[in-house]
């Protein structure tokens, strides 16, 4: 039996999901998460095999609880079930080591199929993905993806500076390259474009 937990913070979907996968014989559901906080607790009180992951939730996103799972060595396969097509979900999917990446425009038999061709030690990406991160990398540095976080935070560039043990010259600096690399008039419009490509 295929032990799974859905995170996902839709509540009627979160509920299909988890009934239709029920229905298969050689699954069962034995969780569902509304954010990444409970997520990451699910899937250390009922150890599952598969935890479903949808990327854009409240607290921690899909992304950051499959990091933490991957850090803490967790031995449960994470499958990103998303909308969203985005070079850079899909860059950082990779070096959390995901197990799966699937668009959520998928039926329920194909989704079954790849939780079982996961199960069987097998990695699953959807082809649009592949092709989307290829068509566009990443122009940013990790310091400039850093910087322009921090600032997406709320930080100032003394504090961003404090933070990262830099000079607030230097971070004005990553700043601008940042700004220039994405065509950007501002720091909010760098921000804005960044995370829509997923680069944040």
């Amino acid at each position: 039996m295929i032990r799974i937990v859905i995170a996902e913070d839709q509540r009627m979907l979160r509920g299909a999901l988890g009934t239709l996968l029920d229905l298969e014989e050689d699954f069962e559901v034995v969780g569902q998460a509304e954010h990444g906080e409970e997520a990451l607790r699910l899937v250390r009180e009922l150890k599952p095999d598969i935890c479903l992951m949808d990327i854009e939730m409240p607290i921690k996103s899909g992304l950051d609880v499959a990091e933490e799972l991957r850090r803490q060595g967790v031995d449960c396969k994470v499958m990103i079930l998303t909308t969203f097509a985005r070079p850079g979900y899909f860059e950082r999917a990779l070096k959390a080591e995901v197990h799966g990446y699937l668009l959520k425009d998928g039926s329920i038999e194909e989704l079954a199929e790849s939780i079982r061709s996961v199960m069987q030690g097998k990695r699953i990406f959807d082809s649009e993905l592949i092709i989307n991160t290829y068509q566009e990398e990443n122009p940013l540095t990790e310091r400039e993806q850093e910087v322009l976080q921090l600032a997406a935070e709320g930080y100032t560039s003394k504090e961003i500076a404090r933070q990262l043990f830099l000079s607030a010259g230097t971070v004005r600096n990553y700043m601008s390259e940042a700004l220039q690399k994405l065509d950007a008039k501002n720091k909010i419009e760098a921000i804005a474009f960044a995370r829509e490509k997923g680069w944040l």
